[in-house]
């Protein structure tokens, strides 16, 4: 009789397509050689600038991470070079979005100091010394209108969403066109309507109609957002809980929205960014006030995005490195919104 001291193999947990430590700093150094490379070729040749060199360096770094990826066949030679694609895409990418904060920082910095966000311009000129005057007001002001834009906006346009994936009424096809016909209204029409409509009758320019003119272009923004993520719930679970005997309401309210309340939370969030920085609205709407004013339909209110168009048409150095420090503010803040609003929807799973 034939003995054998094989034993089966026994599954390692974890990720087995997942690179190894020393796979993966090989790529790095070999992607940071590309880009070294390709920096100087762009000092002797006619090309220029960070676009030149990623001209020269992606189709490099692809190249070397097949000719790497070889030794281990075809396919993943394939792979690496694909896999070093997608992360010079990436990269390239967010490469805009780096270069805008850093020229924010190094513009508006100088701007900041300690009372720069707890004074407002009440007793300050645009161009009076950076140690003094601040956003308080705008700050403010720009919470109030964007969270009543988001009262008004996150429910109807997640009603809507509801209405179009879950009632399927026989006005669906109209809603969602409508939707999508209010996606591309431009934002100065919306603030225009908002004038027309509320603030010729009360004959002053308020908060209130500031939100109001964002709520309208954050609702299809919420909307088509919701409706996406409501696709993407399974029928079987919608059928399962019929089967169980849940009413229509009860399906959804219990079933499908608590499935995706993170994306309703993200629909909600990106709504949010769609409207914090418009500024034409609000210019014909709420208008600019100096001081911090915290009672909405009181008159004009200060903003974020309007103050640092105030600041920029005033025109000197001291008011435009306010306009820098200002916009500055605003990406942190919205920044700030959406990482507040993303923990606050990782509860405890029912």
């Amino acid at each position: 009789m034939t003995t054998t001291n094989s034993q089966p193999s026994i599954a390692v947990k974890g990720r087995p397509w997942k690179s190894s430590r020393t796979a993966v700093l090989i790529a790095a150094m070999s992607t940071i050689a590309c880009f070294a490379v390709a920096a100087l070729i762009v000092v002797v040749t006619p090309l220029a600038g960070i676009p030149g060199i990623a001209l020269i360096a992606v189709p490099m770094s692809c190249v070397v991470s097949f000719l790497r990826g070889r030794s281990a066949g075809t396919n993943a030679a394939v792979n690496s070079a694909v896999s070093s694609l997608v992360v010079s895409a990436t990269g390239i990418l967010f490469a805009p979005w780096i270069s805008i904060f850093v020229t924010l920082v190094q513009r508006g910095h100088s701007a900041i100091y300690r009372g720069f966000f707890t004074h407002d311009m009440r007793v300050t000129a645009p161009d009076d010394a950076l140690t003094s005057g601040g956003i308080k007001h705008a700050i403010v002001g720009t919470l109030i209108m964007v969270v009543g834009a988001a009262i008004v906006a996150v429910p109807l346009g997640v009603v809507t969403a509801i209405y179009i994936t879950e009632i399927r009424g026989r006005f669906t096809k109209i809603v969602r066109f409508l939707v999508q016909a209010m996606s591309g209204v431009p934002s100065i029409v919306a603030g225009l309507f908002i004038y027309a409509v509320l603030v010729v009758q009360v004959k002053q320019f308020t908060g209130l109609a500031g939100a109001l003119s964002l709520a309208i272009l954050m609702i299809p923004t919420v909307a088509r957002t919701s409706e996406e993520v409501l696709r993407l719930v399974s029928e079987d679970l919608r059928y399962g809980a019929y089967a169980l005997g849940s009413s229509q309401s009860s399906n959804i309210f219990r079933v499908v929205l608590p499935a995706v309340r993170s994306g309703l939370v993200t629909s909600a969030i990106l709504g949010v960014a769609r409207v914090a920085g418009e500024t034409a609205p609000l210019l014909v709407t709420a208008q600019y006030f100096v001081a911090t004013k915290m009672n909405p339909v009181s008159g004009p209110i200060a903003s974020l995005p309007v103050m640092t168009y105030s600041l920029l048409q005033t025109g000197t150095e001291n008011s435009v490195a306010r306009a820098w420090a200002t916009a500055l503010t605003l990406i942190v803040l919205v920044a700030v919104l959406f990482v507040f609003a993303r923990l606050t929807s990782r509860g405890r799973k029912r």
